[in-house]
C-alpha cells in the first residue's frame, strides 16, 4: 500500500491498487476511465480475431462513441485515429487512446487519490496491522 505512493506504474500494476484506485475513481465520477484502461488491457491479451473484433466493438460503444454515457475524453486526433483503425480492428487500435487516459488519471486522479480519505484510512490500516504484529 505503501509503494502505490511510490509511483502510479506501482499502483497500476498491483490488482489490489487498481481497485482501490477505481472506488476513489467512482467517487469522483470518473470510474470509466479506469474501466476502460481495463478493457484495453484485456483486448491485448486476446488471440482470436473474432474475439478482437468483438471486443474492439465493445470498447468502442462502451468509451469512444459520443454517444455512450461511459465516454472518456479523448484528444480529436486520437479519436479520428480510432475511427479509422476501427474498420479493421486490431490489439493496437485503442493504443493511443489508452496510454491519453492513464496519463490522464496519472495527472490529474492519482495525486487527488494520494490525498483522499480512502487512501489516507488504507495507510493507516497498514501502518497500524504492522505495528501490531
Amino acid at each position: 500500500v505503501k509503494g502505490w505512493s511510490q509511483s502510479f506504474d506501482k499502483l497500476m500494476k498491483n490488482p489490489a491498487g487498481r481497485n482501490v484506485f477505481r472506488e476513489f475513481l467512482r467517487t469522483e465520477y470518473s470510474e470509466e476511465n479506469m474501466l476502460f484502461w481495463l478493457a484495453c488491457e484485456e483486448l491485448k491479451s486476446e488471440c482470436n480475431k473474432h474475439a478482437i473484433d468483438e471486443k474492439a466493438r465493445v470498447i468502442y460503444e462502451d468509451y469512444i462513441s459520443i454517444l455512450s454515457p461511459k465516454e472518456v475524453s479523448l484528444d480529436s486526433r486520437v479519436r479520428e485515429g480510432i475511427n479509422r483503425k476501427m474498420q479493421e480492428p486490431s490489439l493496437h487500435t485503442f493504443d493511443d487512446a489508452q496510454l491519453q487516459i492513464y496519463t490522464l488519471m496519472h495527472r490529474d486522479s492519482y495525486p487527488r487519490f494520494l490525498n483522499s480519505a480512502i487512501y489516507k484510512a488504507l495507510l493507516q490500516n497498514v501502518s497500524r496491522s504492522s505495528s501490531e504484529s
